[in-house]
């Protein structure tokens, strides 16, 4: 297939021509893109410019490009089509003149290692569960696209594109912009009891970013800190990357236990939690074990993080006021998304900050990023402001309600007398506890043979242990699709 004319050479950089140089620009032209042949930055099949717009583009006379190609041509490295310009051949000569090296890369570059700091190795050797992003059932995470108005939503972009003026295309607010941080900070104040003004509200590409901006913040290489055990491997990851020592504590019916946390890691400097709906199991941190983390925090000086990615569907009575709330030392910060509520590609979340750490979070923002993309965030603003996230997420709860009683349902009529499903009180999953006999992992790996995702709850221990499981998620399914999986799924799992 013919590739489309580029009006420049972008792939190509600038280009090394010396004008006051004994050599001839054409022959010191043909060099720089036999070269970029070679090096594979021009491929097989490629079109060159037309000669005129590449001598605009590079100041040179078209006499010159003519000839630089002419030689190309000559000792093929380009061909010509009548009519259609000029392509990069597809097959190369053997032997490049004067030396050349071959067709992958000019220069062929060796070392003893990767070159990774000690951190980014362990980084890189750290558990990353693969997301399913072909949409099979159960896959986690993932909400019912189907049902977000995504026809609104490409209006308020335009509307904030038309309307924005210069503001949508100067350097952004570190923070976020300012209209939406206040939206989020009234909203927080309503709906999760959050301590917050809008100042404190730090807008982020994703609640992922945060927590790694919290971590490069407040931990120093060798510092120790909790993590849930199970728990979500980003959130490990996030506190590896800052050097962190990670101190695994167990959770129970009541969230992490506290004082296993004391005993192992008693000088934490910072404790990453999912006190409203743990993750992976679902369970809701009890008052007593909450009010005990914040005395111990606050005697010790550390730092909580509080991740409440998926608070918001809640189903059995009102939300959960957030842990941050009951905070008195400013010892807490919280971290929050839009992407299950809304969708995963928007990538846009937000943290509170105590007041004392605005101002360094700020300069950090300076320091990594500059700040997150300000369009999305104006029609965020615009989303909120006008209702429509209220309303959507009314609509979202009363829907995942339905599917999630109909799931339960199916999991109990399938799974009979085999194993039991715990669905907490919020959230997009359920877990489905396996029996001994039944590993977690040899299942996940059979229905992955029939289409199916179901990520093993041992997958989410530190070293791969105690839990036997699978996390159902069943939120962007409708009823009779889910009830069609969970019968496939007993079938595997029953040995029917």
């Amino acid at each position: 297939m013919v590739r489309p004319a580029r009006p420049v050479l972008t792939s190509l950089g600038p280009l090394a021509l010396d004008r006051a140089g004994a050599e001839p620009l054409h022959r010191q032209l043909y060099r720089a893109l036999r070269q970029a042949v070679l090096d594979g930055r021009l491929r097989a099949g490629e079109r060159l410019p037309p000669s005129r717009a590449l001598a605009a583009d590079r100041g040179l006379s078209r006499n010159t490009v003519v000839t630089a190609y002419d030689t190309l041509l000559a000792e093929g490295y380009v061909t010509g089509r009548v009519g259609a310009g000029t392509f990069v051949a597809s097959t190369l000569p053997d032997a490049a003149p004067g030396g050349g090296a071959g067709r992958d890369g000019g220069r062929t570059e060796s070392r003893r290692g990767v070159g990774l700091s000690a951190r980014g190795r362990m980084l890189a050797e750290a558990p990353a569960l693969a997301r399913d992003r072909a949409g099979r059932p159960f896959a986690l995470g993932t909400p019912a696209l189907d049902a977000f108005p995504f026809g609104l939503w490409a209006q308020l972009l335009g509307r904030c594109w038309r309307g924005g003026g210069r503001m949508l295309a100067t350097e952004p607010d570190p923070l976020g912009h300012p209209p939406l941080r206040a939206e989020i900070a009234a909203y927080l104040r309503a709906v999760r009891a959050v301590r917050c003004e809008a100042e404190q509200v730090v807008i982020v590409s994703g609640a992922q970013q945060g927590l790694a901006l919290m971590a490069q913040l407040l931990i120093d290489p060798g510092d120790s800190a909790w993590v849930e055990e199970p728990g979500w491997p980003g959130n490990r990851a996030a506190l590896l990357g800052a050097g962190a020592e990670l101190v695994p504590v167990p959770v129970d019916a009541e969230g992490i236990d506290v004082a296993a946390g004391m005993a192992r890691g008693p000088d934490a400097r910072l404790v990453l939690v999912t006190p409203s709906h743990q993750f992976p199991l679902g369970v809701t941190m009890s008052l007593t074990r909450r009010l005990r983390l914040l005395d111990w925090a606050a005697a010790r000086d550390a730092w909580i993080v509080e991740d409440d990615y998926d608070s918001e569907f809640r189903y059995a009575g009102p939300p959960l006021a957030a842990l941050q709330g009951l905070d008195g030392a400013g010892r807490v910060i919280y971290v929050g998304s839009f992407s299950k509520v809304m969708f995963p590609a928007l990538r846009l979340g937000y943290v509170v900050v105590p007041p004392d750490l605005v101002e360094p979070v700020r300069a950090a923002r300076r320091h990594f990023d500059g700040g997150t993309s300000i369009v999305p965030q104006a029609a965020l603003h615009r989303f909120l402001a006008d209702g429509h996230f209220a309303s959507h997420l009314r609509t979202m709860r009363a829907l995942y309600a339905a599917k999630r009683a109909a799931f339960l349902e199916s999991i109990a009529s399938g799974f009979a007398g085999f194993a039991e499903a715990e669905a907490g009180e919020a959230g997009m999953h359920v877990l489905l506890r396996l029996p001994p006999d039944c590993p977690d992992r040899a299942l996940a790996e059979r229905a992955a043979r029939i289409g199916l995702t179901t990520p093993p709850l041992s997958d989410y221990y530190r070293g791969g242990g105690a839990g036997n499981g699978l996390l159902l998620g069943f939120a962007a399914h409708d009823p009779a699709a889910l009830d069609r999986a969970v019968r496939d799924l007993a079938r595997l799992a029953c040995g029917g």
